[in-house]
């Protein structure tokens, strides 16, 4: 990547996965001249492809464009594997590696969640959720802990429904569950005739996650602009939202600048992309970088030369049908905003992103 992207987040003590002597990790890195996101993960976590993890952390600062990286700029590096030390704020690294927590079990419904809230979500979404993962995954643990901490009277339970192309209809449509996560919500202020703006109520953001394309490294592109995208063929699976393509003054499904193919699984976009059937598979960083290792695919798929198709903030949503609505997304954001200010949020979030980071 020529100019590449920056920053990260702050790790809170107690979360760092990997190193076993006690030492400063992460902290605060100022932008020098010459600097480059690429350059900064290359000297910092001797990998330059952790661009992605400076610049998502830091994205307050840098915004969607990872070449807005300024010097003077003070970034904040996350620990990762044990990587960086000697920066100031650093934190200490535990003395054992974190252990992994066990994976979720999913107690079934009866007639007695009926009275409760009930939160629909759908595994196969690493890392935000996965049954496979500590907790759920990073998101299923962050509603866990908001809907905990507001402690509403009827009480919550979150249900797991793998086909995501059902949430919308009929299941939050039809107040079948409550309310759902986690959701990308398109620019409802430009086009708010599309349909999940028509349809949906959205939270405010739980994380943001950078959108990125990935290519075949035999066969590279680079998005540097939107005529960078004319004629390409691309991948999303079927039930993720699309709206991120056409979105900003884009347009490229409505007026055919691309060509969209939409297989049952971020997987098989994969395949697709390397029997040279696509020429991207659009997903977001996590997902992507976690399906590529899944599949050892890391020295064949990597990631677009340029900047991120976009940022997506993660939302917890309900339909507008449904009667309460606006109450219960009221209910989840109460706790969200008191998990944030007591530092349980973040301390999700950083034990998450360390494994994850470690990892790859």
């Amino acid at each position: 990547m020529r100019n590449a992207i920056g920053g990260a987040v702050l790790l809170l003590a107690g979360v760092v996965a990997g190193h076993s002597q006690a030492q400063g990790c992460g902290g605060s890195y100022v932008v020098q001249g010459g600097d480059s996101l690429t350059l900064i993960a290359d000297r910092f976590y001797q990998d330059a492809g952790k661009w992605t993890a400076i610049h998502s952390a830091n994205l307050d600062q840098i915004g969607e464009d990872p070449n807005n990286l300024r010097a003077g700029m003070n970034l904040r590096l996350r620990c990762i594997d044990g990587r960086p030390t000697g920066l100031v704020g650093g934190t200490v690294a535990p003395e054992a590696p974190l252990a992994a927590a066990k994976p979720l079990v999913v107690a079934p419904g009866n007639a007695a969640t009926r009275r409760k809230i009930n939160i629909l979500t759908g595994g196969d979404f690493w890392p935000f959720t996965d049954k496979a993962m500590p907790g759920g995954g990073m998101l299923t643990e962050v509603v866990e802990a908001a809907m905990q901490a507001t402690n509403p009277p009827q009480g919550f339970a979150i249900h797991w429904v793998d086909d995501w192309s059902a949430h919308q209809e009929p299941l939050l449509s039809n107040a079948l569950l409550d309310i759902g996560f986690p959701w990308f919500k398109p620019d409802c202020a430009r086009d708010p005739e599309t349909d999940q703006c028509a349809n949906m109520l959205y939270s405010g953001s739980m994380f943001e996650v950078l959108m990125l394309l990935f290519v075949d490294r035999s066969r590279p592109m680079a998005f540097h602009s939107d005529a960078d995208m004319q004629g390409k063929t691309l991948c999303r699976p079927a039930g993720y939202p699309t709206f991120m393509l056409d979105q900003g003054g884009r347009n490229w499904l409505k007026t055919g600048v691309i060509t969209l193919k939409t297989p049952r699984s971020p997987a098989e976009c994969l395949r697709l992309l390397v029997e040279g059937e696509v020429d991207g598979v659009v997903l977001n960083e996590f997902l992507g970088r976690g399906k590529i290792k899944e599949l050892g695919l890391e020295a064949r798929v990597v990631v677009a030369d340029g900047q991120p198709i976009s940022v997506e903030g993660t939302h917890m949503v309900v339909h507008r049908s449904h009667p309460d609505g606006p109450a219960l997304l009221a209910v989840f954001e109460r706790g969200l905003a008191e998990i944030k200010a007591d530092g349980r949020y973040q301390q999700i979030i950083e034990a998450h992103m360390s494994r994850v980071w470690a990892g790859f």
